[in-house]
């Protein structure tokens, strides 16, 4: 099987098993219906440990922009097959949502919370707060790849490396996913949530592109800093990226506070500025 469709098999069985569960515990009439965060957090990890045991041995198991972004940056990966690794993560991840989607065709109809609809195929902040979200996104994706690239350094048991990984997930998503849902993977964000713009999906509402860009812009800085953090701090190899990386990093960070701002002043009532 060629690494592309290794890729898009694994994040198609990431986000069916991951996009799954918050069905299952956000849709009306579901059995798991309430399940909670924890529920949530323990499935998404063994989604990520089951796709990685599933194509692992056929394309190293990225399912993650931020991973091969990260692991190229680093020459854990080669950046001529950077594009296709990704191109096969969003085909996938918009598959996934698909099938979940069908899964639960008639809750779609029973749920009214349109809100609960997008948080199915893509996430969003408990509050919104524009350089937080960010910085939210930044630090799981960066622990993400930080912690991968270190348990990549430790032997296990013949088999065991994919579930210790889940387990990553499940902490990454108990410790630091309460803020913005932790997204960390562009194409487990920006696949489903085309499929959500485009899917027929009963009673839907905005699949809110304009929070998009920071599941997306978030991790790619998160995952090429964590990469990059690790090389310097326990291989020695300080790369040039490392630099670029950490200015990206403030610059937008800087944008994100301009557009916070932007925001509070629009809230203002018009008669509060006359005074102001």
């Amino acid at each position: 099987m060629l690494p592309f469709v290794g890729e898009l098999i694994g994040t198609m069985i990431l986000i069916v098993l991951g996009g799954g569960v918050v069905a299952g515990c956000v849709l009306k009439g579901s059995k798991a219906e309430n399940g909670g965060w924890i529920v949530i957090s323990m499935a998404w990890g063994l989604a990520v440990a089951t796709a990685v045991y599933a194509v692992g041995s056929i394309s190293g198991a990225h399912l993650n922009p931020a991973v091969t972004v990260g692991m190229a940056l680093v020459g854990e990966f080669p950046w001529n097959e950077v594009q296709l690794y990704i191109i096969a993560q969003m085909i996938g991840a918009f598959i996934g949502a698909t099938l979940v989607w069908l899964h639960y065709y008639p809750h779609w109809k029973e749920t009214e919370d349109q809100g609960a609809k997008l948080a199915v195929f893509s996430t969003g902040p408990a509050i919104s707060h524009t350089p937080s979200n960010y910085f939210s996104e930044v630090l799981g994706t960066f622990v993400l790849v930080l912690g991968l690239l270190a348990i990549g350094a430790n032997e296990f048991t013949e088999g065991l490396n994919p579930l210790i990984v889940g387990f990553l997930i499940v902490v990454i998503g108990l410790s630091l996913g309460g803020t913005t849902g932790y997204a960390i993977n562009p194409a487990r964000d920006l696949g489903p949530r085309i499929a959500h713009f485009l899917l027929p999906i009963a009673g839907k509402g905005s699949s809110d592109w304009g929070y998009a860009w920071i599941p997306v812009i978030g991790p790619i800085i998160g995952g090429g800093l964590g990469a990059l953090f690790y090389a310097a701090v326990f291989e020695g190899i300080v790369y040039s990226a490392l630099w670029y990386f950490s200015a990206a990093f403030i610059a937008v960070l800087l944008l994100t506070i301009q557009i916070e701002k932007q925001k509070q002043l629009k809230a203002v009532p018009l008669d509060e500025k006359v005074i102001a």
